[in-house]
């Protein structure tokens, strides 16, 4: 196993089981970390306040997920291209690469949420005399992990894409996707679509199958700078 490959495992390994078991032990779903960080957006009778407010439906739920929906479609266009433009050849299977993840890690997120039993807070508030109860044998289901999230927390993908190519890109992309899908998690948390573990489990899921993926294609992407660079030696050469 190549040394990068193996520290980059072991670090991975590491913070995935880590976080695995604070996930497990500390933010269970509708645990006290849940309540805490959902109460603030509900009135006295379990009520959400921020439910239909416009900015978090039109501006959170809808255009933000279309610019980041049309970010993974830009990489399909790219890849498609460069089936036909020869000097976007050399990166082929980084753009791929980046569109088939990122559509089968919300894929997956998405799989996972249909076959779920766990209801979306808005469903799972009774309203009583005083206050409010929480039913948490409520059926609605279908809603674990956070679908939305994933849109954002899919551009971790990018980290691995260009990890070895462009390391400063592979960074703006890490830190964009737990930005950005934490901003839609949130956003949604805000409504009572889902609880703030929801979204945590969603970012958990989608970075243990980028690390696994990357882990069996890293020789792939090894060969392709190997490539590229030689074609770029080439290049110079012929101009020389």
């Amino acid at each position: 196993m190549p040394l990068d490959l193996k520290k980059l495992s072991i670090h991975s390994l590491l913070l995935l089981s880590i976080s695995f078991f604070i996930l497990i032990f500390y933010v269970p779903v509708g645990g006290a970390i849940d309540m805490y960080f959902i109460h603030p957006w509900m009135d006295q009778f379990g009520n959400f306040i921020y439910r239909n407010n416009w900015y978090l439906v039109h501006i959170n739920h809808r255009i933000f997920k279309y610019i980041l929906i049309a970010v993974y479609v830009s990489f399909l266009v790219l890849w498609c291209a460069s089936f036909k433009v020869k000097r976007l050849k050399a990166n082929r299977w980084l753009y791929g690469y980046m569109f088939w993840v990122s559509i089968l890690s919300t894929g997956l997120i998405g799989l996972l949420k249909s076959k779920s039993a766990h209801a979306c807070p808005w469903n799972m508030t009774h309203e009583t005399a005083t206050g409010f109860i929480w039913d948490f044998t409520a059926t609605h289901g279908h809603c674990f992990p956070g679908g939305h999230a994933s849109t954002g927390f899919a551009l971790v993908t990018g980290f691995f894409v260009y990890r070895l190519a462009r390391p400063k890109l592979a960074y703006v992309f890490l830190f964009a996707g737990l930005i950005c899908g934490f901003i839609l998690g949130w956003g949604q948390m805000m409504r009572g679509a889902h609880f703030l573990s929801h979204n945590l489990w969603t970012g958990w899921i989608i970075l243990a199958m980028n690390c696994v993926l990357y882990f069996f294609f890293y020789r792939k992407f090894q060969r392709q700078i190997q490539a590229k660079n030689s074609h770029s030696v080439d290049s110079f050469n012929e101009k020389a």
